[in-house]
């Protein structure tokens, strides 16, 4: 059984700075992300039409429920704020205590609030306390600064309001040129009300699924969700237990592909339906609600495999299971992983799936030695390209064109550190033998990772840019280009003008004319835990912080500049939250490549 966990990218940001750089004018940035209920956003694709798809993080005004929070818990933030407030910039000690438990906050007190509820969020105590999903759908249709705009996808409004609950976790995964949004999504949690034995009434948050497939022929107004074959309409009621999918890539012809669970693990269900010790038990149901005993075990119970679905505007055609690389033996009880994430027109497949580690195993053992491999699903079979298993390992692939040629990287140890390392393959060598090509990045010690490729051969991706010792702090990463034909590898920040006040350290796609989806680093007008803008109350100047932007790269015609002499200084100033933080903040990852993993 595996736990449901998401892709994450590491962006590593130094305190400061200095470098001198050759760069380019050869890009413009746009920027996509000038919505103002969200701090950050990251670009997931941009069509043929300049319409984007983008997620956004961490919510400003978030909808605390303060009417499900009792003496102890305001009591317990006011504490939690007098502890804490001189070690987090932007926020001071609680400023009306009676404001606060009237439900009324000032900016800074909503801050403590929602920094309590994620920290029960993560306590033992988690079911008793309002959920914060934290992760927005966006899009932006016109190809224009500041026409972002958020769309739900499963959540819901609380009843009686037209508050939705910023509940669930909402990925749109990518949008194609006839601007079909597609991505997964969580179901909102909701307030279950609840008395025990002991007569004591509480508040449970439960909620009926955590990743459900999507998909919109209309950009995001009309939601289309694709059950998992656990939650077909052949499935006895009883049965349906919330099930896990989601699509994480769609071509031209309407091919998707991503993952569901097919099965749920029988241990699973033997305890759900237990009257003695299980969910089902009298004494147990006497006591807590049956829907939270089965989102305590949800987490672990799903048999998920790699899934093809073809589509239409009325629904789904046709579902297809695409396999596993090998076949275990008989006695082998362990969940074998394939996950598909991406699909051309023609639809052949990539993924990743569970191989030997001995590749050339004919006979294995009941505990044979497995790994994750990059592979390729094609005419009904699957097939790993990973050159030597000894050497190069826990391969995945993230993108494919329709020409063929697949990208993603492999790990191998350089210098005694492993390593992931960038990787474009043919896959119309399907059946004489596909060879993994990996390229020169930005140096021999360097993390790369290629997330996409265009019809013009053109690989977007990032990579580490710093040599010290990632073991002390995380390496910061740019993006970059490899241009097949010619063979070129170049850091994206060198094609922007000299005075550019974007840092591109992620690619996420290329459409077809050259222009990338991309996430910028760049000094934004601080807002406070409402949406409003932060003074200096000495100065009355307007506070800046970093933020995480998503981009569009657009080509520009002219020759390149030299920006040699220019010394660049960029401050990283953290946020006061200290660089650790600010670090887990920015590696939230919104990837729309979401992956299980044992």
């Amino acid at each position: 059984m595996n736990k449901f966990v998401k892709s994450v990218l590491v962006l590593g940001i130094s305190s400061a700075l200095s470098l001198s750089m050759a760069q380019a004018a050869k890009y413009e940035v746009i920027d996509k992300g000038g919505i103002d209920i969200v701090k950050y956003s990251y670009a997931q694709q941009e069509n043929n039409q300049n319409q984007m798809a983008i997620s956004g993080s961490d919510i400003y005004n978030f909808p605390v429920q303060f009417q499900y929070f009792d003496t102890n818990d305001f009591d317990s933030i006011v504490r939690f704020a007098n502890l804490q407030y001189e070690d987090v910039d932007g926020l001071v000690d609680i400023e009306n205590e009676n404001d606060l438990r009237l439900g009324n906050p000032t900016a800074n007190d909503l801050a403590w609030a929602v920094l309590y509820l994620t920290s029960q969020n993560s306590s033992s105590s988690a079911r008793f306390y309002q959920k914060i999903g934290n992760i927005l759908a966006m899009r932006n249709l016109t190809g224009k600064a500041g026409d972002t705009e958020s769309f739900a996808v499963f959540d819901q409004y609380f009843p009686d309001t037209t508050t939705l609950t910023r509940s669930t976790v909402d990925y749109v995964n990518g949008i194609t040129n006839d601007g079909w949004i597609y991505g997964n999504g969580s179901a909102p949690y909701t307030a279950l009300p609840f008395t025990g034995t002991d007569n004591n009434p509480v508040v449970y948050w439960v909620r009926d699924f955590t990743s459900r497939a999507f998909y919109s022929p209309d950009a995001g107004n009309t939601i289309i969700e694709l059950k998992p074959p656990t939650e077909g309409d052949d499935v006895a009621e009883n049965l349906r237990l919330g099930g896990d999918s989601a699509i994480l890539d769609m071509s031209e012809s309407l091919f998707a592909v991503g993952y569901a669970s097919t099965s749920i693990d029988q241990e699973a269900l033997d305890f759900i339906f237990d009257e003695t010790g299980g969910c089902a038990d009298p004494a147990i149901l006497a006591n807590a609600p049956f829907e939270i005993c089965i989102q305590n075990a949800v987490s672990s119970m799903y048999n998920t495999e790699a899934i093809k679905w073809t589509l239409s505007l009325e629904g789904v055609t046709k579902t297809e299971t695409l396999g596993h690389l090998v076949t275990p033996n008989v006695d082998d009880t362990r969940e074998f992983l394939n996950y598909a994430q991406a699909i051309n027109n023609d639809g052949v497949a990539v993924g990743f799936a569970h191989g030997w580690v001995d590749e050339n195993e004919t006979e294995p053992s009941r505990s044979e030695r497995r790994n994750l491999y990059a592979v390729v699903y094609k005419n009904g079979q699957v097939k790993d390209f990973t050159d030597d298993h000894s050497k190069f390992f826990d391969s995945r692939t993230y993108g494919i064109n329709n020409a063929g040629i697949a990208i993603g990287h492999t790990k191998t140890v350089v210098n005694g550190n492993t390593r992931t390392k960038f990787f474009h393959v043919d896959t119309n060598d399907f059946d004489s033998g596909m060879q993994m090509i990996m390229p020169d990045d930005f140096f021999k010690g360097s993390s790369s990772t290629a997330r996409a490729i265009n019809e013009n051969g053109i690989i977007v991706g990032e990579g580490e840019v710093e040599t010290h010792n990632d073991q002390q702090s995380p390496r910061r990463r740019h993006a970059f280009m490899y241009e097949i034909a010619s063979k070129t590898f170049t850091d994206l920040n060198d094609f922007l003008t000299c005075d550019s006040q974007y840092t591109i350290i992620e690619a996420r796609d290329i459409n077809d004319k050259n222009e990338i989806s991309a996430s910028a680093l760049v000094k934004a007008p601080r807002r406070d835990a409402k949406g409003e803008l932060m003074f200096d109350l000495d100065t009355g100047e307007q506070l800046l912080e970093d933020v995480v932007r998503a981009v569009t790269l657009r080509p520009l015609a002219g020759e390149i500049d030299d920006c040699s002499a220019v010394e660049k200084k960029i401050e990283r100033e953290g946020a006061g939250l200290g660089f650790i933080s600010l670090f887990a903040l920015l590696t939230f990852g919104f990837t729309r490549r979401v992956f299980k993993k044992s």
